[in-house]
């Protein structure tokens, strides 16, 4: 793609109205399902690595779904659960809440195939870290709010940042599950990965380049998460 790429040409074609408005769309959806990734795997995570109970392994295997199964089949779960004929779309759109084929549709696509990578990662820096520091506050005499916020968090926040990055990255590159429960407008549910597909059919020129751009994104995200992820695992 390097190679192919027209450096005369590149700024002009990876600044035009829509790619631009794909990038910003791209780039304010992943934080946000990044945040949400956060806020619902963190929990997840605790819930795998510290407790012991029946179904878990069902639980488990619900939460890394996302990881083999393809996005677009993703996509048609999320709609027939969103859409407005769907399972609670329906019900939502007696109260005037729309939600396939929105913005917010294509922060939920990215948050249903990221959230494996962030609880994943978590899960792994909690079970390495083990339970002998939490154990002791506790016979200290510290509450589980103290330990949590004290002791566990802080010993697995590199656990935590490396997913978050992971995460916010495959938001990113989302576009299967996207396309299928979100569509493409322009400006509200055209993401990056869909600007490409679209300019790969009339002008390829522009498709590689604003590819050039996710590679480097790519890049940027791995090289940035990868050397952390060493550096706890030693």
């Amino acid at each position: 793609m390097v190679f192919r790429v027209d450096v005369g040409s590149f700024w002009a074609l990876v600044s035009s109205e829509s790619s631009v408005a794909a990038l910003w769309l791209s780039l304010r959806t992943a934080a946000a399902s990044t945040v949400l990734c956060v806020l619902l795997g963190t929990p997840l995570a605790l819930l795998l690595a510290r407790s012991q109970f029946r179904g878990q392994r069902l639980v488990r295997s619900l939460i890394l779904l996302p990881l083999v199964l393809p996005p677009v089949v993703g996509g048609i779960a999320l709609l027939s659960v969103y859409g407005r004929a769907g399972l609670l779309g329906q019900h939502l759109e007696v109260l005037g809440i729309s939600i396939a084929f929105s913005t917010t549709a294509v922060v939920i696509a990215q948050t249903f195939v990221s959230l494996p990578f962030l609880v994943v990662g978590l899960e792994g820096a909690l079970r390495s870290v083990g339970t002998r520091y939490e154990g002791l506050a506790a016979t200290l005499g510290a509450g589980p709010g103290t330990v949590l916020r004290r002791i566990t968090l802080p010993l697995v926040l590199p656990g935590l940042g490396s997913g978050a990055v992971l995460a916010f990255a495959r938001s990113l590159g989302e576009f299967g599950a996207t396309l299928t429960f979100a569509g493409s407008l322009q400006g509200v549910t055209r993401t990056l990965p869909l600007e490409i597909y679209l300019q790969r059919e009339v002008d390829p020129d522009a498709a590689v380049a604003l590819a050039l751009v996710l590679v480097m994104v790519a890049v940027v995200v791995v090289g940035f998460s990868a050397p952390r992820a060493f550096r706890r695992q030693s």
